[in-house]
């Protein structure tokens, strides 16, 4: 998949494109993806998405969004679901105060290249968002573009959107009714860093992880089953003496994310993994982390003992938990 960024992008004649925010590539923007990649392919053009940073709401209000995806994250899901051509706009208050009609034919059509498009049911764009289907396809008449719509895409009662998934788990934790809504697990990236190894002194060993992007969206305070793909190098239990690939390796575990209130007053937030069969040395490492599901909110125990004895009940839940079938995902 080609990356075009900024200054970088050239019109490519003949792409179908779809264009938004994609933050999570969720289930919603999966159908919408599915059906661009299958109508590229079907006229012979380059399946495009066109996408944005930062976060348009974030330029709009000044208040930064807590990401499901980095930009990074967005392009690996959106190449596995055959996008070809990934194209990232600055957003600024300039391009947000552009007349749909300019931003159309100086953007899509002028810089993009764009001949279809594929939006969703409740698409708008352009200045006051007056942008909509109906506005498109009459400007689809004057530059000879066509426009197909998606119908809305709904899991039971909620609609499948970026928003809801943001709630759902910054304010509940509920990592696995946010994964239905995905479509998989949802997953944090980043760097071990150096902690202050009370976990190991406890028997629980802990990789404290610093996510690649400080506007990351870390769940709310808690405890959760987790599964984490280790870096190459790196082991699960076993796999040496199964002759397994090491880069990849899976391994099982539980993540606190919270302030620690049995040791201290008022630390600072942190999202600390605790590997279940692994000793690997992941210090200054990258570590892709699933979370499953949320075990139980965080407390402050009486003494250490305390703690250790309610770890290993964790560590039990989240084994019952990672041994149980997956919730269905299949596109609504």
């Amino acid at each position: 998949m080609t990356r075009e960024v900024g200054d970088a992008i050239r019109p490519a004649p003949g792409s179908v494109v779809t264009t938004g925010t994609f933050d999570g590539v969720h289930r919603g923007h999966q159908a919408i993806i599915r059906y661009l990649v299958d109508r590229a392919r079907r006229v012979g053009g380059v399946p495009t998405v066109v996408t944005f940073d930062p976060h348009p709401r974030e330029v709009l209000t000044g208040q930064p969004v807590p990401l499901l995806t980095t930009l990074d994250e967005r392009a690996d899901l959106l190449e596995a679901l055959g996008v070809e051509r990934f194209v990232v706009v600055p957003f600024s208050r300039d391009l947000s105060l552009l007349e749909p009609e300019d931003y159309v034919a100086d953007v899509l059509v002028g810089r993009i290249g764009m001949r279809e498009i594929v939006i969703g049911y409740d698409h708008r764009f352009g200045r006051k968002a007056r942008g909509d289907q109906a506005l498109l396809e009459r400007l689809g008449g004057e530059h000879g573009f066509s426009v197909d719509v998606i119908p809305k895409q709904v899991e039971g009662d909620v609609t499948v959107s970026s928003t809801e998934i943001r709630r759902l788990l910054a304010d509940a934790g509920d990592a696995a009714r946010a994964a239905v809504l995905l479509g998989r697990p949802y997953r944090i990236t980043g760097t071990v860093v150096h902690g202050d190894a009370r976990g190991r002194g406890i028997g629980f060993p802990t990789a404290n992880v610093e996510p690649a992007n400080d506007r990351k969206l870390v769940p709310a305070i808690g405890v959760y089953a987790v599964r984490a793909t280790l870096p190459g190098g790196a082991q699960a239990a076993g796999a040496q003496a199964a002759g397994a690939q090491t880069a990849g390796a899976v391994a099982e575990g539980m993540m606190n994310v919270g302030r620690r209130p049995t040791f201290e007053a008022d630390g600072a937030t942190r999202a600390e993994v605790h590997l279940f069969d692994t000793d690997a040395d992941l210090y200054g490492r990258r570590l892709a982390v699933d979370v499953v599901a949320r075990l139980r909110g965080e407390r402050r125990f009486d003494g250490v003992d305390a703690l250790v004895a309610q770890l290993g009940q964790d560590r039990e839940a989240a084994r019952a938990v990672l041994a149980a079938p997956p919730p269905t995902t299949d596109a609504a």
